[in-house]
C-alpha cells in the first residue's frame, strides 16, 4: 500500500497485532493488561516485513504493551528502534475497560450500527469521541516538527480512526466505524497547516 504523496507528509499507521483481550472480546482502552497472542506475534513480524519498502527513518509506539511490543518485533524487521508517545494511546473507556465488549452501549460509546452517533457520549471515567479526535489531533501536529521524515505509528483501532479523520479534516460525528484489523496498515498524510491570523 503506497502513498504517491510526497516523502515529507509520509506516515503510516499500523495497528497493533492480536492481543489477548481481543480474543477474549474484552474493552481494552488504556487497561495495560493485555499482551500480545502468538498469532498477534507473527502479524507484527509480517507488517515489519511488508513495510521494509518504505524504508522509514522512525517509528513511534503508543505505550501500552500490545503495542509496545507490536512496534518491537515490527522494527526488528524495519532495523529500527522506536519512541513512545502517549498521545498515541487507545480511547480510555474508564470504568468498562476489562469488561465483556458486549457490555458497551451506544450512550457510553457513542456509536451505533458502525456509525457515530454522539461524538460527546463517553464511559463512566472515561474519554469521548471529541477528546480522542483532539488528542490525535494534537499529536499529528506534534509531528510538522519532523517534516521531511518518514514516519510509523504503532498505535490502536480507535486512535486510528481518529488520526485519518484529523487528517482528513473531518470530526467523529457520523464518522463511518469501520473494521480496522489487527496490524493493518493505513497511509495518512497531514493536512495543510492552519493560516496564521494576520
Amino acid at each position: 500500500m503506497r502513498d504517491q504523496h510526497s516523502a515529507n507528509n509520509f506516515i503510516v499507521l499500523l495497528r497493533h497485532g492480536e492481543s489477548t483481550w481481543n480474543q477474549s472480546h474484552l474493552i481494552q482502552g488504556q487497561n495495560d493488561e493485555a499482551t500480545l497472542t502468538e498469532k498477534g506475534r507473527e502479524q507484527a513480524r509480517l507488517a515489519g516485513v511488508t513495510l521494509r519498502e518504505h524504508h522509514f527513518d522512525a517509528i513511534i509506539s503508543s505505550d501500552l504493551a500490545r503495542t509496545f511490543e507490536t512496534a518491537q518485533i515490527a522494527g526488528n524487521e524495519l532495523g529500527l528502534t522506536f519512541d513512545v508517545a502517549l498521545g498515541l494511546r487507545e480511547r480510555n473507556y474508564g470504568v468498562l475497560e476489562g469488561r465483556p465488549a458486549s457490555e458497551l452501549t451506544t450512550a457510553q460509546s457513542g456509536i451505533e450500527g458502525y456509525r457515530v452517533v454522539d461524538e460527546d457520549a463517553s464511559p463512566p471515567e472515561g474519554e469521548s469521541l471529541r477528546q480522542l479526535h483532539r488528542r490525535a489531533g494534537n499529536f499529528m501536529e506534534e509531528l510538522r516538527d519532523r517534516d521531511g521524515q518518514r514516519l510509523l505509528l504503532v498505535t490502536h483501532g480507535g486512535t486510528i480512526r481518529a488520526i485519518r479523520a484529523y487528517c482528513d479534516g473531518v470530526s467523529m460525528m457520523n464518522l463511518e466505524w469501520d473494521r480496522v484489523r489487527n496490524c493493518s496498515i493505513w497511509n495518512v498524510r497531514l493536512p495543510p497547516p492552519a493560516p496564521r491570523p494576520l
